[in-house]
């Protein structure tokens, strides 16, 4: 009898990335030649099965926040994918530790053979040996040597006045010309120059946002949309279509519309964020550009501003459902609408008698960008108290609900086991490559220089771990003996309900609440209660 003999498929994902802020500038980097290459290296290979390319394109190495890589994750999690081929191991990461953890932990734990064409490493007959660890920590150095060359070239100019930034201010537009050069765009300046001079007038930041709606002026994010501009302003967590009071009050305080460049406002690390950084810090250079606005009139309206500051008590009349209540429909916040009372008399000031909840659009900005959306705070309390109540009635340890309850929010709030242990890996790691570093400097592979550079680097990574690890632990203990004595929990189990709602119940139970039209709510909890 003739054997058979079947080749084990090989279900492949080609991995594609590209970064200026990563200085991938040489053409053998672009897109095109990286698709070239790996369909190229599996073309002849007939166990070879393309599943799919996934390409990130202006996503830097330094983290994996990429929607197509996360895209590939998800297909390996469902079992599509056995096979990960990138060019070099810089497309697939530029950052030592998570680059190490993917392909020594999780590629290894899936069964995932992992390929790099231009690095002759795969998985699948090699370990890599220290080759690996070092190309890694090599891709992280270059990419942070890149990343202070770009911030350092950023500051060079910013000081000399030019712009550097993607979108000019609401009435700018780059000069075609030079885009670091600003001119006016003569319709938007208008705008501008109008809401200075409604709020000269004795107009507030919200009724010029209301003129300006009734009226059906774009907003400055319409606006440049509708200029053709790709904007999005990822800022703000809702977007809007309409002048806000933060708009106005924006363009307000902008020094820009005087002819003076700021720029500098925030601060962002090679890995994390954009984080503000304080006015006194700001690159200001005076004169760069026409202003719109006259320096006397941004001079009365900037003493109008400092004039404006309202005191309110925050201890008095608070919601127990502050910061929690949102519209289901525009998805921002719902305001607290207190009742009508006659002149001369007093409000009790921790009465919510006749209090009711209306959404912030339609309260500020009418009826034409949301509707109330109104419901009592009465009526609330009833819903929640019902529905938590229908929650716990078919358990009969209710100290057992309790104690899950709260061990739920503690790990969502602090942090789970996994995200603990997920540390304590990534700690060994670093001890591990530290202690390598060193045994290679001993044997001469590595110049003092080096050396001292990369041990500086673990040593920063080993002290942020360490620190993280004792806030986490120091925040969950204290949650937990906190918790302990939780006014709702003693409630629950004298009565077997819960009979009044106060606020630390709301922060440990509710994540958030969306209000409909019609009373119709929808709660988003903490927790869930299957055991």
């Amino acid at each position: 009898m003739e054997k058979v003999e079947y080749i084990k498929k090989v279900h492949t994902a080609l991995y594609m990335r590209i970064s200026r802020e990563d200085g991938d500038k040489d053409e053998s980097d672009s897109i095109t030649n990286q698709r070239k290459l790996l369909r190229n290296y599996i073309k002849d290979k007939e166990n070879f099965v393309l599943y799919d390319e996934y390409l990130d394109d202006g996503y830097s190495g330094t983290n994996f926040e990429r929607p197509d890589f996360k895209r590939m994750l998800n297909d390996i999690e469902e079992g599509r994918i056995n096979c990960v081929i990138v060019k070099d191991l810089s497309r697939f990461g530029r950052d030592y530790i998570d680059t190490g953890f993917f392909l020594e932990r999780y590629f290894a734990d899936k069964e995932i053979r992992f390929i790099a064409v231009n690095d002759n490493f795969d998985s699948s007959k090699d370990d890599g040996g220290l080759l690996i660890p070092f190309k890694n920590i090599f891709n992280a150095q270059y990419a942070k040597d890149i990343s202070t060359k770009v911030q350092t070239a950023f500051k060079a100019k910013q000081r000399a006045g030019e712009f550097i930034g993607a979108f000019p201010s609401y009435g700018y537009k780059k000069s075609p010309h030079d885009h670091h050069k600003l001119i006016i765009d003569e319709y938007a300046a208008s705008v501008v120059r109008r809401i200075f001079q409604l709020y000269i007038e004795g107009n507030g930041k919200i009724a010029i946002a209301k003129i300006l709606n009734q009226e059906g002026i774009l907003c400055p994010s319409a606006y440049k949309k509708a200029e053709g501009f790709h904007y999005s302003n990822c800022k703000k967590l809702v977007s809007t279509s309409y002048w806000t009071y933060s708009t106005i009050n924006y363009i307000l305080k902008n020094e820009m519309y005087i002819g003076n460049m700021v720029q500098g406002k925030t601060k962002r690390r090679m890995k994390g964020k954009a984080n503000p950084v304080h006015a006194k810090d700001w690159i200001i250079v005076e004169n760069t550009h026409d202003s719109i606005i006259d320096v006397d009139i941004w001079n009365k309206v900037q003493s109008l501003i400092k004039k404006e500051v309202k005191q309110f008590d925050m201890e008095r009349n608070v919601s127990i459902f502050a910061g929690f209540l949102k519209c289901g429909d525009c998805g921002r916040a719902l305001g607290k609408k207190l009742p009508y009372v006659k002149p001369g008399i007093n409000r009790d000031s921790n009465c919510m008698k006749g209090v009711s909840y209306v959404c912030s659009t339609y309260t500020k900005y009418g009826k034409t960008n949301c509707t109330p959306h109104r419901i009592s705070h009465d009526l609330l309390e009833q819903i929640l108290l019902e529905d938590f109540n229908k929650m716990i009635s078919s358990f009969t340890n209710l100290q057992q609900i309790a104690d899950k309850i709260q061990n739920q929010v503690s790990e969502k709030i602090y942090g789970s086991e996994a995200e603990k242990r997920k540390i304590d890996l990534e700690l060994s790691k670093v001890k591990k490559l530290k202690k390598e570093v060193y045994e290679d400097y001993k044997e001469e592979l590595l110049t003092k220089e080096e050396y001292l550079s990369y041990r500086k680097d673990y040593e920063e990574k080993e002290e942020h771990l360490v620190k993280k690890k004792e806030y986490l632990a120091g925040k969950a203990e204290k949650t937990k003996n906190k918790n302990i004595n939780s006014p709702w929990v003693n409630e629950l189990i004298r009565n077997n309900k819960i009979t009044e709602l106060d606020r630390e119940l709301i922060i440990d139970m509710i994540d958030k609440i969306f209000v409909y039209e019609g009373n119709r709510i929808k709660i988003i909890y903490n927790f869930s209660l299957e055991i």
